[in-house]
This record gives structure tokens, C-alpha cells and sequence, in this order.
């Protein structure tokens, strides 16, 4: 049996919930969820690889159990989760990790791997997106709310974060739709309908943009600091295309990047296959 502890971090005045599970002295992996989840979307990953491995797994500012501060006392950027998950990092006593990243824990792990390169040892990817053509058409009404952020543009995002659109990123693409749990998805609905949610949402969809501007940033440590990397991909992602994933062998010819027959969560359909190719990779990179 897997025993998973859940606590609470304060950094810098914000409480930071975190599960872990795994050895203190294992190997750590570091995860990092996307919109509109938490944490809690790792629930059947942790007990698959922490035989071996020691695994965080924190919600970011606002989302999950952790703080949401008003939009006065904190700005909702990427620049500003990142800054948190560094500090977590730290205060936890996490030298050095491995990082898994979805959605939008990519642009918030990798803005933590380019400031601190020496403190990563290993990157997954599950629809984790870096690159321009890895952005599908669904992007588009977000697009143009960076070009004119007008009240009317921030308006039209808010079908974004109502229920049916959590069901969508959670079924769409899913051979077997009947596959995935509702668990997962009505935790994330139950965050979103909370006061003040929706305005944090959309604060941080507006800030998008500055993770594309980030881009190149990203590829340059990729090039240069060559970690290894591991693309684990549902194929059907109606808002991360495959081709944002075959994109990171352009600056990592060694990646490692699987494509399995799912949507977005896609550890909600394919979690055992996953965690094998995750065990083995790790084996590879990190001599477990």
C-alpha cells in the first residue's frame, strides 16, 4: 500500500497544498497540474512510481486547496505561480528534481527550469505545450483577447470555466468516454464556482500570452542544457496538437516522445501505460 501524506507549505505568506508520497531520499518528481485542476489529478500516477520515487505534487496559487488570494494582494502571471513553486521548492527542501508538466504547469515549470538548470534532472511532458505549432485552432477566442483585451473579449472566455467545458477537456478525443471517473472533474468544477475564481481565470488565460513570449527562451535552455526528455502525449488534445510535441526533438534530438490514443487528461484513461514508460524512462536517465 502507497502511503500518501497531504500538507500544507506557507511561502511567503500564501499557503501552498501539497501531496507526496515516496522515500524523502528517492529520486523526486515534481508535478505540476494545469487548468481548471489540481493536485488531485495525480491520485492514480503517485501510487505507480512511488515504490521508487519521491513524488510532490502541489496545487498553484489558486487553484486547488491551496490559498486564492484576492487579486488585489497577488497578481495572477505565470511569472508569479513560477515564483511561488520555486520558493515551494526550496522550503520543502527539494534540491534536485525531475519535473512533470501539464497544461499549465509547463509554463510554470519551465520558467523554474530556466532559472535553476542545475537543480533539473529529468523533464515529462504530457501535453505539456512549447511551441507555436503545438497551439490548435481553440486557441483562437484566447488569441484575441491578448490582441484587445477589452471587457467584451474577457467576457467571451468565460464559457471557458463553466462545467460543460470541463467535460469536454475531460472526454473529448476518448475512444470510451464511460473510461473517465467524474471524480476528477467535478473536484475542478467545485474550485472553479467558488467567488472570485472566474476573474483569477481569466486573469491568468490574458496572461497566456506572456508564456508564448517565452518561448524562445524555452528552446534555448533546451538546446543548451539538453535535459532528458519525455513527452507523454494524448494525440486527440483538442487544444495542444501533436505537433507541439514532435516540436521538442528540434532543440532535444535525443527526446522521447509517445503518443497514446486519448484527449487531454490523459491520465484519466491511460495512467498504467504512462507510468510504465515514465518508470522506464527514469530508468534510463536516472539509474533508479
Amino acid at each position: 500500500m502507497t502511503t500518501i501524506t497531504y500538507r500544507t507549505a506557507e511561502i511567503d505568506g500564501l499557503k501552498i497544498f501539497y501531496r507526496q508520497a515516496g522515500r524523502a531520499d528517492a529520486p523526486a518528481v515534481l508535478l505540476l497540474h494545469g487548468f481548471p485542476s489540481a493536485g488531485h489529478m495525480f491520485r492514480d500516477l503517485i501510487p505507480l512510481l512511488a515504490d521508487r520515487l519521491h513524488l510532490v505534487a502541489p496545487d498553484l496559487p489558486g487553484f486547488g486547496q491551496s490559498d486564492m488570494p484576492s487579486r488585489d494582494q497577488f497578481k495572477y502571471t505565470f511569472d508569479n505561480l513560477a515564483g511561488v513553486i520555486g520558493r515551494f521548492t526550496e522550503v520543502i527542501g527539494l534540491e534536485r528534481f525531475a519535473i512533470y508538466i501539464f497544461d499549465y504547469g509547463a509554463p510554470v515549470g519551465l520558467r523554474v527550469a530556466i532559472k535553476h538548470p542545475e537543480r533539473i534532472s529529468a523533464i515529462i511532458s504530457q501535453n505539456g505545450n512549447a511551441y507555436e505549432e503545438g497551439l490548435s485552432e481553440g486557441w483562437s477566442p484566447i488569441q484575441a483577447y491578448w490582441r484587445a483585451p477589452t471587457q467584451a473579449n474577457r467576457d467571451a472566455l468565460r464559457g471557458f470555466l463553466t462545467p460543460e467545458t470541463t467535460r469536454f477537456q475531460y472526454t473529448h478525443g476518448v475512444a470510451d468516454p464511460s473510461l473517465v471517473s467524474p471524480d476528477g472533474r467535478s473536484l475542478d468544477d467545485y474550485y472553479l464556482a467558488r467567488p472570485g475564481a472566474h476573474e483569477v481565470q481569466l486573469d491568468l488565460l490574458l496572461d497566456y500570452a506572456s508564456n508564448v513570449a517565452l518561448y524562445p527562451d524555452f528552446h534555448a535552455y533546451f538546446r543548451n542544457q539538453q535535459p532528458p526528455f519525455l513527452a507523454v502525449w494524448g494525440k486527440n488534445d483538442p487544444f495542444f496538437l501533436p505537433a507541439g510535441a514532435e516540436a521538442f526533438k528540434r532543440d532535444i534530438p535525443r527526446a522521447d516522445v509517445r503518443f497514446f490514443d486519448t484527449g487531454h487528461f490523459a491520465l484519466e484513461t491511460h495512467c498504467a501505460e504512462i507510468a510504465t514508460v515514465i518508470r522506464e524512462f527514469l530508468d534510463r536517465t536516472l539509474c533508479l
